[in-house]
């Protein structure tokens, strides 16, 4: 009867288990039919402001028809206002990019100017710059000034920049490429022994000679 008693109390704490188990596991399935939901709404939501972003750069394009944009697979416009016909090269990664740029909001009004942000010294590939810069300056040749029309999944996103652009901002970047070189030849140029010129020879001063009463008997 003992033995008989332990195998009921047995199954009945294994019963007891196996339940709160199959709770613990049903609580769990809400959390990722939310979270499944909160995907699909995030992704709608970012459609959405794409969309909405893209219609208001077409408005600056349509704006001015002389001016010819380029779309590009990134997502971003573009146009050359100077534009080098001759070279064929354009900055990859294991070069240094020498640049100047502006940013303006999509009403033209400046934000960063030219001056405040000078000087660019890009390591292409290997800084954490704006990612429409990151891949607009990769389709430069040396001495183009290039617009970039940017939206703010290419500029600086949801955040901004904690200062003077905003959240989902679209942006307006002018950019001149004034060179780019190897980082190899760039780090040869700052490495290089500066040479010293040698101070000029003092000069020598004669000392006048001056002339005693006996020296003058004498003559």
């Amino acid at each position: 009867m003992l033995k008989f008693s332990k195998r009921i109390a047995v199954v009945f704490f294994l019963t007891l288990v196996m339940a709160s188990c199959k709770q613990h596991q049903e609580a769990r399935r809400p959390l990722s039919q939310t979270s499944g939901s909160f995907m699909k709404k995030s992704i709608q939501r970012n459609k959405k402001l794409v969309a909405t972003e893209e219609q208001k750069i077409i408005a600056v394009i349509k704006k001015d028809p002389k001016i010819q944009y380029l779309a590009s697979k990134k997502g971003y416009w573009y146009t050359y206002q100077t534009r080098n016909e001759t070279d064929t090269l354009t900055p990859k990664k294991g070069d240094v990019a020498f640049f100047d740029y502006e940013i303006k909001d999509l009403k033209g009004a400046i934000i960063y100017s030219e001056v405040e942000l000078r000087p660019q010294i890009y390591y292409v590939d290997k800084q954490t710059i704006m990612m429409g810069l990151r891949d607009g300056i990769k389709l430069m040749r040396k001495n183009e000034k290039v617009t970039f029309l940017f939206p703010s999944n290419m500029g600086y996103g949801y955040h901004g920049d904690d200062k003077k652009i905003g959240t989902n901002q679209p942006l307006i970047c002018t950019v001149t490429l004034r060179d780019f070189k190897t980082e190899a030849a760039y780090k040869k140029e700052n490495e290089a022994p500066i040479k010293t010129v040698a101070p000029p020879a003092p000069i020598k001063q004669q000392v006048p000679v001056i002339s005693t009463p006996e020296d003058t008997i004498n003559q």
